[in-house]
């Protein structure tokens, strides 16, 4: 449409089934990689994409007529698929149900891609679930704790 501009910038975070830490060094690369194309094949623009062994965070320019919830869907389905056909795990690969999605101003472009640039150094001082509950609680995000994380049984 005409005279339609946007600027909307979203960080996607996303964790292995039961947090389980499987997505291996040797090819977390390929898989990062795999996740930033699935993106940019929906027409929004892939920043940066980073994890550790159980979550990734996608930082994303969002195409208004894509909407958060389809391109998570795709990107999880598509990625799970791929690491599946590939056999880069010892069993079944699932993503957990759900992602956290957040949203962020121009100004803070830098500090959120440095943010996940620096995933490895992160994740030695607070754990996933440390992280994902102080992301809600900073977004204000009202939840209820049993529907956050799925342990393994």
């Amino acid at each position: 449409m005409p005279n339609t501009y946007h600027q909307i910038y979203i960080q996607a975070v996303f964790a292995v089934k039961y947090r389980e830490a499987v997505i291996n060094k040797e090819w977390k690369s390929q898989l990062l990689g795999v996740i930033g194309n699935l993106i940019n094949e929906t027409g929004c623009k892939t920043i940066i994409v980073n994890g550790v062994e159980d979550h990734v965070h996608c930082f994303l320019g969002l195409k208004p007529t894509v909407s958060i919830s389809e391109l998570m869907k795709t990107v999880k389905a598509k990625s799970s698929k791929y690491i599946n056909d590939y056999h880069l795990t010892n069993s079944r690969f699932e993503w957990q149900e759900g992602y956290g999605a957040f949203s962020y101003g121009r100004s803070q472009i830098d500090a959120v891609y440095k943010y996940i640039a620096n995933q490895e150094e992160h994740h030695k001082k607070q754990t996933f679930k440390e992280e994902y509950l102080q992301f809600l609680d900073k977004f204000k995000i009202p939840f209820d704790e049993k529907y956050i994380f799925n342990d393994l049984i």
